[in-house]
């Protein structure tokens, strides 16, 4: 028998961060060890105090399966991640600076963020943040950096539900939805939240996560929390990992469930996760800074170019289920098309009112159940793209990008689901981003839940069909 290799990986945590925070803390009882899949869902142990010192020094093992699951956690063989490789162990490693206590557990807890390593301690192919470091470091070879934030929209539901059997979304901790449906930008809709808030705000506080602003979205139940910008792209998709997690605990220690679906009320706004993005080059200056009034700079300009181009092959990335593609309806703040423009909020990418030296892009496509990796990975390579090949983004949409024309040769977006699969499965630019590893176990994840979909009986067929022909 041979002995398996215990590479340590060059960027993982050292042991000295583990013996400091269990001095620091020494009512910590178990450590939840956190992973993110493909989906962006939080996979992994939760380990007893004795046992963190060993996961700095040594790993820990988990499953290579665990990056070949879908949505609800089920195995998809095709992937290639299961019996192919005999589910084999794989090495996972701590994630530096990624240790905290979480706030409101009894009795005490903690979480670590990990990612996933071969035995030799090379990155795991099909890790998404592997993905990312990997787009980053290409971005690092041109002399250039990119600095980024996400925003995160979610909906509040109670406890009962309506005479739909359908979740009820509230303005206030203490009572049902009121008689205005919409009460967008509303602090009397945030002050019935309060008490959430505050313990959302101690729990990153706790996690060393910066939220910043929360406001009331435009549905019922709907808000919205930024996050500070970030000099490193990869603690902003983490941020937003880590926020979701903390948002939904402590929704349901207030007895509410926070819901991070593109669209649950179909008659509403859905949820996005806007990406701003800028770019900075060695001298620390912005590249989109304008050297001419009132003329976007060329840079700003062929990184726009760049997204507009690749869009239509990443939308199963920005809109990954079936319910994401409801969420792309006129005039409800989610992009139909591949537009760009300054100060609106009708396109897809939209440059923000800011002083020349703070420009930056705003991804508006995806939605708030994408895996922030993901989209950060491909927004990287899409701009790259655009900068290498200075790709020209076409017209600026003035006013309503809804219904603008977006000139004749704008990109294609795919029309639904199950073509953005099929158009990401037959992308080049794809497959380069993500690397061939992931793009084949992302697309396998994506046709399985594709086809679970497609077998299931909905309510509304039985209610159109059953009895009538």
């Amino acid at each position: 028998m041979t002995k398996m290799p215990n590479m340590l990986p060059k960027d993982a945590a050292s042991p000295d961060e583990a013996a400091s925070f269990l001095r620091d803390n020494p009512t910590i009882e178990a450590i939840d060890l956190v992973l993110i899949d493909a989906n962006g869902i939080g996979r992994g142990k939760i380990i007893r105090r004795h046992e963190l010192m060993g996961l700095y020094e040594r790993g820990r093992h988990l499953p290579i399966s665990i990056l070949g699951l879908d949505v609800a956690g089920n195995d998809v063989p095709e992937t290639g991640l299961i019996w192919d490789e005999g589910d084999k162990d794989l090495r996972a490693w701590p994630i530096v600076g990624s240790l905290c206590a979480l706030y409101g557990t009894s009795p005490p807890r903690a979480e670590v963020m990990v990612a996933l390593y071969e035995l030799d301690g090379q990155p795991m192919a099909c890790d998404p943040r592997h993905a990312l470091a990997q787009q980053i470091t290409k971005l690092s070879e041109q002399g250039l950096q990119a600095s980024a934030a996400f925003e995160l929209e979610f909906f509040l539901f109670g406890p009962k539900f309506g005479p739909d059997r359908r979740p009820m979304a509230l303005n206030a901790l203490d009572g049902p939805l009121g008689r205005a449906k919409t009460n967008v930008y509303s602090l009397e809709q945030i002050h019935g939240f309060l008490p959430l808030f505050s313990d959302i705000y101690a729990a990153c506080a706790s996690a060393q996560i910066q939220a910043e602003t929360v406001i009331s979205e435009y549905a019922p139940g709907q808000f919205e929390l930024t996050l500070k910008y970030r000099s490193n792209v990869l603690a902003a998709a983490q941020d937003l990992v880590r926020l979701k997690r903390i948002v939904r605990a402590q929704a349901r220690r207030h007895a509410l469930e926070a819901c991070f679906m593109a669209k649950p009320l179909a008659d509403e706004a859905g949820s996005g996760m806007h990406m701003h993005i800028s770019i900075y080059d060695a001298r620390g200056c912005n590249a989109f800074a304008e050297t001419q009034p009132d003329t976007w700079h060329p840079d700003l300009r062929h990184a726009i170019g760049g997204l507009r181009a690749t869009m239509g092959d990443a939308m199963v990335i920005f809109a990954p289920f079936a319910n994401s593609w409801r969420r792309f309806a006129g005039e409800l703040y989610a992009p139909v098309q591949p537009s760009w423009g300054g100060n609106n909020r009708s396109v897809a990418l939209r440059v923000p009112l800011s002083d020349p030296d703070q420009r930056r892009i705003e991804h508006r496509a995806a939605g708030v159940d994408a895996n922030p990796y993901l989209v950060a990975t491909v927004v990287l390579a899409g701009l790259r793209l655009g900068l290498v090949k200075s790709i020209d983004p076409g017209p600026e949409t003035k006013g309503n990008g809804y219904v603008a024309d977006v000139g004749p040769n704008a990109p294609q977006l795919p029309a639904d689901w199950r073509d953005a699969i099929a158009q990401a499965t037959q992308s080049e630019f794809l497959k380069t981003a993500l690397g061939p590893a992931l793009h084949r176990s992302f697309l396998a994840i994506k046709a399985a839940e594709y086809r679970a979909f497609s077998k299931s009986i909905s309510d509304v067929e039985l209610d159109l069909y059953f009895g009538t022909v």
